[in-house]
């Protein structure tokens, strides 16, 4: 990402009531579900590729486990994986798990 876009998306952020870290996790986010989720769910819409689409995932009432869709509840999947899904415990650090879960509250 370029400095003047990195500070774009650090003002919008801030106009918007987030912080820039915030915004920065979400990106690094982003970038890490392009690499190790996109091959399996959607973020456009919630339809089914090999996984469940994500878009507004913190808003639904249910995840297909049937939990609610709360944070410790989506690190739980992301870390331990479940019904086809690889656990990404031993993949992704702490660090690199919370930037996936900034992004996808942004869903």
């Amino acid at each position: 990402m370029t400095g003047s876009r990195l500070v774009l998306c650090a003002l919008a952020a801030v106009l918007c009531g987030v912080s820039p870290a915030a915004a920065n996790d979400a990106t690094k986010g982003q970038e890490l579900f392009e690499e190790q989720c996109s091959v399996c769910h959607e973020v456009t819409n919630t339809e089914k590729k090999m996984g469940p689409g994500l878009k507004g995932l913190f808003k639904r009432d249910k995840m297909a486990n049937g939990k609610k869709p709360t944070v410790e509840n989506v690190r739980k999947v992301i870390l331990e994986g479940g019904n086809g899904m690889p656990a990404y415990a031993d993949i992704l650090s702490k660090e690199e798990i919370e930037h996936l879960l900034a992004y996808l509250k942004t869903l």
